[in-house]
């Protein structure tokens, strides 16, 4: 199998950025769902850990297969457990959720992950790839019957997932661009520790990118094509949050805090880089011939400025009755809910005013954060 050949960019492109977070992940479906409808297809997808198995069923299939697909991925890894609808959402919803979290942290999820049998212990040594309280081979098997890997090395979409060497610590993306894709690549991406094992590639051992970073947006940011990109961003931890009442609530707004983005951080350093570029480029214009030929001045100039970024950031703000295992519970009726959470963000955020009338302003990034206010 050949990759494709190298490609001239176009004029504009659309760019889909997917954060990990487990079951959170369907959120995600959702949101590509209503991309689907208005026929925004995404010529790049990057993703980290869920996000990158996710990212998989969209490049890896051809875009009337692709909402399909994901809806089969979701189905096949979520459970039939069922919440009386007319008890109150509360106490009881959350009852619910925690116990069908601990189902799935006791028998695993089917097309997804097994627990290991006898299990590691703490201090006995083990081969290192079965170091782990769980085993992904399910997943694997999942990846082969729902991704095209042909259709994603060599169809249109380009295709970046994130994981962390253990060895060396360095994070590292596993493009399509550079190289052929394979499952493994995609579960590396989603090899989080102590729970799922390392995956091995080309002799080195990889896991979850959400080590080091949960969003694939300043790999975008950074290896971005000379021209105009339209980013959806989606989030599936919310970096704000409320004051923890319960030791619960201290354990969420916890792992909140830690896997969610800094887009802010991300957009300013990215916004700063272009003015530098830009500056360049304007303060050559105003040098004496003799000195534009300097080798400082043309290794600031080999920085082009780059074309306008907008970007629609989607997050995934957790309902009252979700706990810290919200990223682990996989029933079927939650996983809905967020699917049609993320379907219903993004339709209002397309359909938002200040999206469908936003200006484009040449070497900017742009930041749109419009659904919280449907909420």
């Amino acid at each position: 199998m050949t990759l494709a050949p190298a490609r001239t960019e176009p004029v504009m492109q659309n760019v889909l950025v997917l954060q990990g977070g487990g079951a959170l992940g369907a959120y995600q479906a959702g949101v590509y769902e209503a991309l689907a409808k208005v026929d925004c297809r995404p010529d790049w997808v990057a993703g980290i850990s869920i996000g990158a198995i996710n990212a998989a069923i969209i490049a890896g299939n051809p875009p009337g297969k692709r909402t399909e697909r994901l809806r089969a991925f979701w189905d096949r890894v979520s459970s039939e457990l069922q919440y009386r609808l007319d008890e109150p959402i509360g106490f009881a919803r959350r009852a619910f959720n925690e116990a069908s979290a601990a189902i799935a942290s006791t028998f695993g999820i089917p097309g997804f992950f097994s627990p290991r049998f006898p299990p590691a212990l703490p201090e006995w040594p083990a081969e290192f790839g079965a170091l782990s309280y769980y085993d992904t081979s399910p997943l694997r098997q999942t990846l082969l019957d729902l991704v095209d890997f042909d259709q994603l090395n060599r169809g249109p979409t380009r295709f970046s997932v994130g994981a962390v060497n253990v060895l060396t610590g360095n994070f590292i993306y596993f493009d399509n661009r550079e190289r052929e894709i394979g499952p493994e690549h995609v579960m590396a991406s989603g090899a989080l520790p102590p729970g799922f094992p390392p995956v091995k590639i080309d002799g080195e051992w990889y896991w979850d990118g959400g080590l080091v970073s949960n969003t694939p947006l300043q790999y975008v940011l950074d290896n971005r094509p000379l021209c105009e990109l339209t980013v959806f961003q989606v989030d599936l931890f919310s970096a704000r949050g409320i004051v923890p009442r319960t030791l619960s609530d201290v354990f969420q707004r916890d792992k909140d805090i830690r896997y969610s983005s800094r887009t802010r951080l991300n957009t300013d350093m990215s916004k700063k880089l272009q003015e530098f570029r830009a500056a360049a480029h304007r303060l050559v214009q105003k040098l004496p011939e003799e000195m534009r030929g300097d080798a400082d001045l043309r290794l600031l100039l080999d920085h082009q400025p780059f074309g306008p970024v907008t970007i629609m950031h989607l997050i995934n703000r957790c309902d009252p009755y979700e706990t810290n295992s919200k990223d682990y519970e996989f029933s079927r009726m939650t996983l809905n809910e967020h699917w049609a959470a993320g379907l219903a963000d993004a339709e209002y955020s397309l359909a938002h005013p200040d999206w469908t009338g936003r200006a484009r302003e040449p070497d900017e990034i742009t930041t749109f954060d419009l659904a919280g206010q449907r909420r």
